[in-house]
């Protein structure tokens, strides 16, 4: 899970971007970058940290130029190294630049592809930088007269070496603007347009609301295996380059990724997990007719409209009971079961008066690690609460994700292999209720009736490229431990270049 911008305007891209950036923080919090293009010469800035962090004065004033791309990050396995951060660049064919969200699973074998068969060489665990060689290494056969439907012959041989889930987007020098998705649609990315007196401009981001507070509108999503290319006279062309391509978005966006006022493949976010609030009330209600839930209560902030939705749909009164620090980031996306912990007893403190003596239910986006939940459920009972119930506006996640979001190995998700009674146990709720997957899946397709499919791999452990097989998930186990990511990233040659804005010629 990262975020990813491109802008092509008629002015200075720098500011645009970061504000991309900014409202795209909830997609990674680890790093961030923004690489420009000024009259043939690619200037880059990149580092570890928040974006209000990465970026200043002196950054800005020398990102020149009116084509831009941007990126934050959070590591799906191994380093969180500064090299790993992005913009990646590679100097041939043409000058090639590129920010990817996603994750490529055969990207060891395309590693060994380009060294032997191709003869590049990867500098990191990166398959962002993986991603980036394919594309240079197929645009690269194109010859030095690159046009729109060369650039689409590269994109339908990428497509058919990389596998798995990716949305990415890229400055070719002084050939334009391109962007391109997965043959799934696994991961989100859109597209809009400003009209200005000077011409049209457009902008790409993984989620509708980086264009929302830049003023452009709205074109639509990238179709699955479509591609976008925007020339240097502003003219958008789009293909489709995958032959049979459906659309499986990643369901986790709808429930916790994406920002509430996003747009993903024509599903407004807020309105689905409405929907799973109601449904989720639904449940109780078949199930658990005659419940003495007093209050519900959010653990904000993502839960927000779920709960509210349950409680108007319950006859229940709904109530914050938890005040948030807003300068403790998200503890999904936070490295280490140590720092997890910590964080959310920094990030949460209860209102007591909202607990004592009440039978409360808490309601989250969903249960990974269990980790916040137990914790939170402590402190309700701290709090003075009688009894402690616990709903989850998701299934039970029992299986790793593949495809860009860090969800853990299945050993340390506290579904994996137990039932609801033993998951209720270990966190210590009196009661636990779980999203039925069939109405999570009703819930968007409510909002959007065209999204027939979904990757919700993490709740029923189906794949939807077909290619992972239990040799795959052991050795991702190996790689994305909390044990793996306390070591460095070890074994790749990696050079440290980007501590300032540095002129890529």
């Amino acid at each position: 899970m990262c975020g990813i911008v491109g802008l092509m305007a008629n002015s200075m891209v720098n500011q645009a971007v970061y504000d991309a950036l900014t409202v795209q923080q909830h997609r990674g919090q680890d790093a961030a970058g923004m690489m420009t293009w000024d009259n043939g010469r690619f200037l880059l800035r990149k580092s570890n940290g928040l974006v209000r962090d990465v970026f200043h004065t002196r950054h800005m004033k020398r990102l020149k130029g009116n084509i831009g791309i941007g990126h934050v990050r959070y590591p799906t396995a191994g380093s969180a190294s500064e090299s790993e951060s992005q913009p990646f660049y590679v100097n041939s064919p043409y000058g090639i630049a590129l920010v990817h969200n996603g994750n490529l699973t055969n990207s060891e074998q395309l590693v060994a592809e380009l060294f032997n068969a191709d003869l590049r060489h990867i500098n990191t665990s990166s398959d962002s930088e993986v991603l980036l060689n394919v594309f240079a290494h197929e645009l690269g056969k194109q010859g030095h007269q690159l046009e729109a439907e060369d650039i689409f012959d590269a994109i339908r041989r990428v497509h058919r070496r990389c596998k798995g889930g990716y949305a990415a987007v890229s400055i070719i020098n002084g050939k334009g603007l391109v962007a391109f998705r997965d043959p799934h649609g696994i991961r989100p990315v859109v597209f809009g347009r400003r009209d200005t007196p000077e011409g049209p401009e457009y902008m790409i981001a993984s989620e509708s609301v980086a264009l929302d507070v830049a003023g452009f509108e709205l074109i639509r999503d990238l179709a699955p295996g479509e591609a976008l290319y925007i020339d240097m006279a502003r003219n958008l062309h789009t293909q489709q380059c995958v032959e049979n391509a459906r659309l499986t978005p990643c369901i986790f966006e709808y429930v916790y990724l994406s920002r509430p006022d996003s747009i993903i493949d024509g599903a407004n976010v807020y309105a689905t997990r409405m929907r799973m609030g109601q449904k989720l009330a639904e449940k109780i209600k078949r199930e658990w007719s005659e419940h003495d839930i007093d209050v519900v209560i959010p653990i904000p902030d993502t839960s927000r409209t779920a709960a509210l939705e349950l409680a108007l749909h319950l006859n229940v009164a709904y109530r914050e009971g938890f005040m948030k620090n807003r300068y403790i980031g998200r503890t999904f996306i936070m490295p280490g079961q140590t720092q997890r912990q910590k964080s959310v007893r920094q990030k949460l403190n209860a209102i007591d008066i909202e607990f004592a003596g009440k039978n409360v239910l808490l309601v989250d986006d969903s249960i990974v690690r269990g980790t916040t939940c137990n914790e939170i459920i402590q402190m309700a009972r701290e709090a003075g609460a009688k009894n402690v119930y616990f709903a989850s506006a998701a299934p039970a996640v029992r299986y790793p994700n593949v495809y860009g979001i860090d969800m853990p190995v299945a050993m340390e998700l506290i579904a994996f292999d137990r039932t609801t009674d033993d998951v209720a146990e270990l966190i210590g709720a009196d009661r636990l209720v779980y999203q039925d997957l069939d109405d999570l899946k009703e819930a968007v397709r409510e909002i959007n009736p065209g999204i027939s499919e979904f990757d919700c791999s993490v709740f029923d452990g189906c794949y939807v490229t077909g290619d992972i097989d239990p040799d795959y998930l052991a050795r991702l186990e190996i790689a994305r431990s909390d044990a793996a990511k306390q070591q460095s990233s070890g074994g790749h040659a990696q050079v440290d270049l980007h501590n300032d804005v540095e002129e890529v010629d």
